[in-house]
């Protein structure tokens, strides 16, 4: 399989400006120029061909080593999507249904605790009253939380077991999974969306039904079949990967991170379904292409047509938009207008959203500022890829949308 991006179709075939198109390129362009992003790379497709990739900058800054095709992002959130379509392969097969308790498989889960009030040193807890299904974990409404997050006193106490950007050196997944079980729900599962290590007890819970790793699973039922060659936990190719930067404070210029950085050079203790992943562009572009073709490419059926379906309608309670439950702290886009499935963001009212997005768009991004979407009424799919943490840091998501459907003539 290819390993690097390159245009396969005229714009003007595709229906697009081609003039217009390259509008993502001096735009961002400049978020290099004044030190504001290390370098990038766009890729924009249609109608199952690649019709345009933007490119420019430094993978890493330091070294002069530019943005390349082939480039290894951390690609962090990205990883939850993967981590959804694995999980959904055992509902397919029967081993598990979306309404399933989790504590089938992970017994630590039988009798989870829900905050009621009180702080993060003395909480007051009482029980769940629905038991945490898959569904839950997919759709990031069974009450668990991330560290980061500093707006609830369980958010401090995953903080204080050392579950804040990662976790603590040595812990295997299992071993996470079981500390996170310990800890208060947010709310009662099925109540609420918040987002969450949802993802990551998803992954444990793919590893048991497996019985192996989760990167083995990965490699066994969507890396290997969709010819996904760069992707994984970690990359023995560290020249390709690209350095991580953070903002400065105030000038929001580019400070490299190296802590944060190591992420994705060894194979890591806690292989996160929730952010653990580095890939390429062009490996992610075979994985948006499947999902965007329903579950096949190239011959090879990850999923069925109505499994993708499903999974990417609105799966929140009441059948509301994200900002009924308020924006997650790192957060770049707004989330008027948007639901979440089981696994993807959802538009659901582009007028709400102010965007030119399609109702039916299903979408997710990294903290890194990587994002991606697909678009099934546009036949569309379009991929960005930088190494800057947070994602809230500018707000490349909803600037790229607008650049790349005004040039967008059919």
């Amino acid at each position: 399989m290819a390993t690097e991006v390159k245009v396969e179709a005229d714009p003007a075939d595709a229906g697009f400006d081609g003039a217009r198109l390259r509008r993502i390129d001096r735009h961002f362009a400049r978020y290099v120029e004044d030190g504001l992003l290390p370098g990038f790379l766009a890729v924009v497709s249609r109608h199952g061909r690649i019709v345009h990739v933007a490119s420019h900058g430094a993978r890493d800054v330091e070294a002069g080593a530019p943005v390349e095709t082939d480039t290894i992002w951390r690609i962090f959130s990205m990883t939850k999507p993967i981590t959804s379509v694995a999980a959904m392969t055992f509902v397919e097969e029967g081993m598990i249904d979306l309404t399933d308790p989790i504590s089938r498989w992970l017994p630590e889960f039988a009798e989870p605790r829900v905050y009621a009030k009180g702080s993060a040193l003395a909480p007051v807890t009482e029980p769940a009253t629905e038991p945490i299904r898959l569904w839950h974990l997919l759709s990031h409404t069974a009450g668990l939380t991330y560290g980061f997050h500093h707006t609830h006193p369980v958010d401090a106490i995953y903080r204080a077991g050392g579950y804040e950007w990662g976790t603590p050196p040595g812990l295997d997944l299992a071993e996470c999974t079981k500390a996170w079980a310990r800890f208060p729900l947010v709310f009662q599962p099925g109540a609420e969306w918040n987002y969450s290590v949802a993802s990551d007890v998803l992954g444990r819970l793919v590893e048991v039904l497996a019985g192996k790793p989760l990167d083995e699973v990965f490699a066994e039922r969507i890396f290997g079949p969709l010819g996904m060659t760069d992707t994984g936990f970690w990359t023995s190719d560290t020249d390709r990967l690209a350095a991580l930067y953070l903002p400065a404070p105030r000038t929001k210029q580019l400070v490299r991170n190296d802590t944060f950085g190591a992420a994705g050079m060894s194979r890591p203790a806690c292989l996160s379904g929730g952010g653990g992943l580095v890939s390429t562009a062009a490996d992610y572009h075979r994985f948006t292409q499947m999902l965007l073709r329903r579950g096949e490419l190239d011959g090879v059926r990850v999923l069925s047509p109505r499994t993708v379906d499903l999974m990417t309608a609105n799966h929140l309670p009441g059948h509301v938009d994200l900002e009924a439950y308020g924006r997650p702290l790192f957060a770049e886009m707004p989330f008027d207008g948007y639901g979440f499935g089981l696994g993807f963001s959802v538009l659901i009212d582009s007028v709400k959203a102010k965007t030119l997005a399609t109702p039916g768009e299903y979408a997710w991004g990294g903290a890194a500022s990587t994002a991606f979407w697909v678009d099934p009424d546009e036949d569309l799919t379009v991929a960005f890829y930088t190494q800057l943490l947070p994602s809230s840091t500018h707000p490349i998501r909803q600037q790229l949308r607008q650049l790349v459907y005004q040039a967008m003539l059919d």
